[in-house]
């Protein structure tokens, strides 16, 4: 087993919004890719176009179609240059999809001069710093040669998908820091970036530009730069908030602490306080009752900036789930003596919304109690968060907590096939019958036994299992640690009258009957359909890059034709090469020569990619591989 030691702050905790059905946010700006009128001139190696069409296994056969939404490096003759937006930027959340040629690389430069790397690095196994997700390394020609490169930083972890296929990168960048005379005082920082839902980098420092910068010195301002001299890439859904240097306050802090038991927030103001204090943090730290307490926190919070702000609240004592007739607690914020929202407990702890404040200083009231403690709610935490215009999301004087500082649990899969059962949480809902594959080329699944239903698929690091097997196993999950994708969650293989007959959402003949092991140690499931009898099977191909997809059926008494359901999503299309891509290009699914599948539109407006099980007398097959 691996271990990582972790030390978390207290944290906000998922919302369920009492002022709005939906949880309010900043909205992002949107760059326009109507046409390049967002971005300084270039080269004419770039060009907005309607889709991209890459082959996975071969390089330099790119095309693409007419239209607008993204972009593309065509790599021409020409001198291939560089894309920088006429927006230059300091602080920056920004996200964006990315989709590599076999082979290509580019870059995302931060004020033109950090770069996150862009990189075909599909079935990699041992990350450097040219890989995809890396922050590529800065350059000293008057080095010793083997080391003119450095301070370069790999991704955490290789979740790159294969080259046609959609990526995402979500990227939280500090800007350094100047005093007024122009001096550096504080580097530039990568403070986090996601690649397909995965934290590969956190807290990266950079001293300075990296190799192939447009800018060779630092400003707290610059374009973002796209690579465009290295190979062919697209690029579609820019979006991004830029932030100020100036931040939200909360200054001035004092708590009046009460005891007993109360029915509203209003019920303390005719109360004399038990203590009065200073706070340096948001928490009710009063000596006394940790279950039978009051407390109105006033302070002077600063907004540096006009506009629309989101606020969030949480009151880490209200769990989500609770008794609406018997509540354990309320709370009350005001802002510049004007009303925020209350939490009356019955449908959590946790608030959201949006409200305009004026900039300058304001005064601030939050008034909760807390009645009794409940077991699974142990902690007395409480979270004010805001995010506004030019105001990166904030929690305001957090408590600092190591929670309980146990090291990961985790379950690899190194040199050989690892089977993990457990529970799975599965679209938000758990599985508790299922069994987790991990792969030696870090292909990895999960099935539930007891439906027949292939789950989910990722990429990367197999399982933690700390919620399992910590303690009492609080979630009792075990937790996919790369790039999850959702499969459809339904039966693999059916009986359909004709063609045209609905895809059941369960298959009620199904019994399950365990599983072999095949000499590789890979499981093969065992079940019937009726009298059919089933083997369904998994198997990493390509050091990784493939996962194969196998049914053997012993055909039983049953009428209608044997379906396997290869998958299903919000569009499927075939493409050249004879790979269907399915979501919008999330995955392929890669089909034996001459079968001939058939691709249908369902009630609910998603597609499905049916294969029928052929018959040899009294057995029949199916396969496909799918590609990401």
């Amino acid at each position: 087993m691996h271990y990582r030691f972790l030390f978390l702050l207290s944290s906000l905790l998922p919302l369920s919004s009492s002022t709005s059905a939906q949880q309010t946010t900043i909205p992002y700006q949107q760059v326009d890719l109507q046409n390049l009128a967002a971005f300084r001139a270039t080269g004419t190696n770039w060009k907005v176009v309607g889709d991209v069409l890459y082959d996975p296994n071969t390089a330099g056969k790119g095309s693409t179609k007419a239209g607008t939404g993204m972009l593309v490096n065509t790599l021409s003759a020409k001198p291939n240059e560089h894309l920088l937006t006429a927006m230059e930027h300091g602080d920056l959340q920004l996200e964006l999809d990315f989709m590599m040629e076999k082979g290509a690389n580019s870059g995302l430069y931060l004020q033109g001069r950090y770069e996150v790397q862009l990189f075909d690095s599909w079935g990699v196994k041992n990350t450097r710093t040219v890989d995809c997700g890396a922050i590529y390394e800065r350059w000293d020609e008057s080095r010793p040669e083997g080391r003119k490169g450095y301070e370069g930083h790999p991704p955490a972890q290789n979740v790159s998908k294969a080259p046609g296929l959609w990526q995402h990168v979500s990227i939280t960048f500090r800007a350094p820091r100047f005093n007024s005379t122009g001096q550096k005082i504080a580097n530039a920082r990568f403070l986090k970036v996601i690649q397909n839902g995965v934290t590969v980098q956190e807290n990266v420092e950079v001293t300075g530009p990296t190799r192939a910068a447009a800018f060779t010195d630092e400003k707290p301002t610059g374009p973002l730069m796209i690579q465009g001299d290295h190979g062919a890439v697209a690029i579609r859904n820019i979006r991004y908030k830029a932030y100020g240097i100036e931040p939200v306050t909360l200054t001035n802090m004092k708590l009046s602490a009460y005891e007993g038991r109360f029915k509203s927030v209003d019920d303390m103001t005719a109360m004399t306080p038990k203590r009065e204090m200073n706070l340096d943090v948001l928490a009710h730290l009063a000596p006394g009752s940790r279950d039978k307490f009051g407390g109105i926190i006033t302070g002077t919070i600063h907004i540096p900036r006009t506009g629309q702000y989101l606020i969030d609240l949480n009151l880490a004592w209200i769990p989500a789930e609770t008794n609406p007739t018997n509540p354990n607690g309320e709370g009350q914020l005001t802002i510049a003596n004007k009303p925020v929202f209350t939490i009356s407990g019955r449908n959590g702890g946790s608030a959201s919304t949006m409200v305009m404040l004026e900039a300058g200083d304001h005064p601030l009231k939050l008034a909760y109690y807390k009645n009794f403690g409940l077991w699974y709610a142990r902690s007395n935490d409480i979270t004010l968060s805001l995010e506004g215009p030019g105001v990166q999301y904030t929690t305001l004087n957090p408590v600092i907590v190591a929670q309980d500082p146990v090291g990961e649990i985790s379950v690899l899969a190194k040199s050989e096939p690892v089977m993990q059962r457990g529970f799975v949480n599965y679209k938000g809902a758990k599985r508790t019958h299922t069994i987790s594959v991990g792969e030696p080329g870090e292909a990895n699944y999960s099935f539930d036994l007891s439906k027949g239903e292939f789950l989910q698929i990722w990429r990367g690091d197999f399982l933690e299992t700390t919620p399992m097997w910590y303690g009492r196993g609080e979630t009792q999950l075990s937790v996919p640690l790369g790039s999850v994708i959702d499969m459809a969650g339904k039966p693999s293989v059916t009986f359909l009258a004709d063609a045209n007959a609905a895809w059941p959402d369960s298959n009620s003949v199904y019994t399950n009957q365990g599983y072999d092991l095949d000499k590789d140690g890979r499981p093969v499931f065992k079940y019937t359909l009726g009298t059919a009898s089933v083997r369904e099977s998994f198997a990493a191909q390509d050091e990784g890059r493939r996962l194969a997809h196998s049914f053997t059926v012993g055909l039983g008494q049953e009428k209608g034709q044997l379906w396997c359901r290869a998958a299903e999503g919000s569009t499927i299309t075939q493409l050249p090469n004879g790979l269907y891509a399915i979501n919008d290009k999330q995955y392929f699914i890669e089909l034996p020569a001459n079968e001939k599948p058939v691709v249908r539109t369902t009630p609910q407006r998603t597609q499905e990619l049916l294969i029928p099980i052929k018959a040899t007398g009294a057995t029949g097959t199916a396969s496909y591989s799918i590609i990401w």
